[in-house]
């Protein structure tokens, strides 16, 4: 507050500048615009919030930015699984962990959104930052796409987001079991420095973005940086579209 107060004051002072002010004359301006805030503080909440607004619009100028520069490592990595309607006329692309509580809670929500609308396309960004658990079923489920392609790892996807437990090899065994797949195979290829290489990628391009935090999502050039609602999502996407 105090910081914000200086800036104002000095922003106040700006036609002053130019003129040649003693000391004495400045401290009486200051001690005028001291009184004038603390009489009137609701005007450090209208400057608190033309800064708040003005940093946000910062802030989306600059992931549109970030968006457009990283659009081919977003939206067309042959290693990224591609859901919903390949050819459709929205992208979303969305980092999620396995682990994370507010990525299973948007995973129905993004699914209804998805498979109601019929027109997007939908990218998974396999971003594990959870620990090892997080690690160990990513590894599974790119692994998984890699042995029994994209049907296999849809299916390993959703049951995951849906899992509730910890995550063990054991555990992974039974999933792959209960699909029909080469546990065998997709075990072997878990440690492969392909699976590798894409987690590691994803790393890096969410690092780029500047993205920390799961779920984050990417609406064609807009981030979304956690949990959004469906009835928001779609507002978004139809937002997008007009």
């Amino acid at each position: 507050m105090r910081l914000l107060l200086l800036a104002l004051t000095f922003a106040l002072a700006t036609p002053l500048a130019a003129q040649e002010m003693t000391d004495a004359e400045r401290e009486a301006f200051r001690a005028e615009v001291r009184a004038y805030l603390l009489e009137n503080p609701e005007v450090l909440m209208e400057a608190i919030g033309i800064l708040e607004q003005r940093e946000q619009e910062a802030q989306v100028q600059a992931d549109v930015a970030l968006a457009q520069a990283n659009a081919d490592a977003l939206f067309n990595d042959p290693t990224s699984f591609v859901g919903g309607n390949p050819d459709g006329d929205i992208t979303i692309v969305e980092f999620m962990d396995y682990r994370c509580g507010f990525c299973k809670r948007a995973y129905p929500e993004v699914s209804e959104l998805v498979s109601g609308d019929g027109n997007i396309r939908y990218i998974i960004k396999e971003f594990p930052i959870l620990g090892e658990e997080s690690i160990l079923a990513s590894r599974f489920a790119i692994a998984t796409r890699m042995v029994a392609g994209d049907e296999a790892y849809d299916d390993v996807h959703s049951t995951l987001m849906e899992f509730e437990g910890n995550i063990s090899e054991a555990s992974l065994q039974r999933i792959g079991e209960a699909f029909g797949l080469d546990t065998d195979a997709v075990f072997a290829e878990m440690e492969s420095n392909e699976v590798t290489t894409i987690i590691n990628n994803n790393r890096a391009l969410a690092q780029r973005m500047r993205i920390s935090g799961t779920p984050t999502f990417v609406v064609e050039d807009q981030m979304l940086r956690g949990y959004v609602p469906l009835d928001q999502m779609q507002q978004i996407v139809a937002a997008v579209r007009g």
